[in-house]
């Protein structure tokens, strides 16, 4: 537990990806805070966040509804019209015994993009009505649990990689979840963009006094503000909602304060500095109640871990079949190439590239640049901490678009269902290529890049 109380009343703010410790100062409207070392995006000025992301998180769960209630695409030949909807496929991918496919969609393309939606709601809701809602600690780690891994928009990119195979085979008809869903992703998006977290914690806190509840990160003691560098220390009167302007420098000094050097925590779910009780090297945020270390714990042998698994993995995703299909010609097995082959030959080359991109390249560098990240720090290295940053970064952002072959398979397995005539089934590669996804995932998610840092800090120290 702290000790000390909270730091976010003295003006100052940690960057998550390099650990620097930086004043806030206030942003025009629209305007985005940068980490002045790394470039890294510390928060922004939304203007009127709470009720936009309000607004837009409404009409996302009332989309995301229709979305999973009516069918996606149809199918028809000659009399016979099959329909699904995503949740109909993925009760087909559980009944052909790909029960570990058949939860990696329902969790990406389902769950998660509804427990974000959900997550915004119960925060902004009673505080559109001036009230704090009930443990916002819960509901912020709910959020940044299903952030990541909600896949709405790779699911929409699926689904026109699916129009093109299933318009070769019969007559597609679109459903009304074909459009919700498109509505979906972009009210989610737009939801993700005018969210304010900051402006949420600052509205619960004005919140709760009101209510004549305090927080403890309200009150700065005395010895924890003295402690902070002279050159970093703001006047307790300096407004809370400000931040950072400075343009990233690659020529900054990387031995620069941080916050690990003078003792503090960094909450990487609500951004409060905080410092541990004595001699204590973990300790919890006296805000949101999340787990706190100074760097996370084991962080390159669990990326090693994943990236290892994942490179065993690989092989079969990219050998096996990916999917079985059955006809009155006989069957045939596709593998991941053979189906980007099949859109280019076919006239689709557009989307050929986009899958190859997403299904092939992105997997393999995704593996070549987090070898690279964690063998660099293990080794010490302080070799352009700037351009790996940015790497780390660029591994986050593309991870989730590697997703697309699950989402077209599940689609084509869930449609073509014509008993003798033809039926198309998931291959064992399914199942390799999703663990793939997964664990490169969460081998970036396991990856400290402040690491990065604490070495090229210690080369020049």
């Amino acid at each position: 537990m702290m000790s000390g109380g909270a730091m976010d009343r003295v003006g100052l703010i940690a960057c998550h990806e390099c650990d620097l410790l930086q004043r806030e100062t206030v942003l025009q409207s629209g305007g985005i805070a940068r980490c002045r070392r790394c470039g890294a995006e510390l928060y922004r000025n939304r203007p009127d966040s709470m009720n936009r992301a309000l607004a837009c998180a409404l009409a996302a769960i009332a989309l995301f509804a229709l979305a999973n209630t009516f069918p996606i695409l149809g199918l028809k030949v000659g009399g016979d019209l099959v329909q699904s909807t995503l949740f109909g496929a993925v009760r087909i991918l559980y009944r052909d015994g790909m029960w570990p496919l058949a939860g990696l969609v329902f969790v990406t393309a389902m769950l998660m993009p509804l427990m974000e939606i959900a997550a915004i709601l119960y925060l902004l809701l009673p505080l559109r009505l001036y009230r704090a809602p009930l443990r916002p600690d819960l509901a912020f780690r709910v959020l940044l649990l299903a952030r990541p891994w909600g896949m709405t928009e790779v699911l929409i990119l699926g689904i026109l990689v699916a129009l093109v195979k299933l318009v070769h085979i019969a007559s597609v008809v679109p459903g009304v979840a074909l459009w919700a869903f498109g509505g979906a992703m972009l009210m989610v998006a737009a939801t993700a963009a005018a969210f304010d977290p900051r402006d949420a914690w600052a509205r619960i806190g004005a919140a709760r006094r009101r209510a004549g509840r305090h927080d403890i990160e309200e009150s700065v003691s005395p010895s924890t503000s003295a402690s902070m560098p002279a050159s970093s220390s703001l006047s307790p009167s300096t407004s809370t909602s400000m931040s950072i302007t400075r343009a990233p420098s690659p020529s900054a000094s990387p031995s620069m304060p941080t916050a690990a050097s003078y003792g503090l925590f960094a909450c990487h779910d609500c951004g409060l500095l905080s410092r541990p009780a004595a001699h204590a090297h973990e300790g919890y945020c006296p805000r949101c109640g999340a787990h706190l270390h100074f760097r996370k714990p084991h962080s390159l042998s669990r990326s090693w871990a994943f990236v290892l698994a994942a490179i065993v993995l690989y092989i079969p995703a990219n050998v096996l079949p990916v999917m079985d299909t059955s006809s009155l010609f006989g069957a045939q097995a596709d593998t991941i190439m053979s189906g980007v082959v099949y859109l280019w030959t076919s006239g689709s080359w557009p989307l050929a590239v986009v899958v190859f991109i997403a299904s092939v390249a992105v997997p393999l560098l995704k593996i070549f640049a987090l070898v690279f990240l964690v063998t660099m720090v293990q080794r010490g290295s302080a070799w352009m901490p700037v351009r790996r940053t940015r790497i780390y970064r660029l591994v986050e952002l593309v991870g989730r678009w590697s997703m697309l072959d699950i989402y077209v398979i599940t689609l084509l397995v869930a449609l073509v269902q014509f008993s003798a005539l033809a039926t198309i089934k998931a291959g064992p590669a399914a199942i390799a290529f999703g663990a793939v996804v997964v664990l490169t995932m969460l081998a970036a998610r396991s990856f400290d890049p402040r690491l990065i840092w604490d070495a090229a800090g210690k080369h020049h120290g």
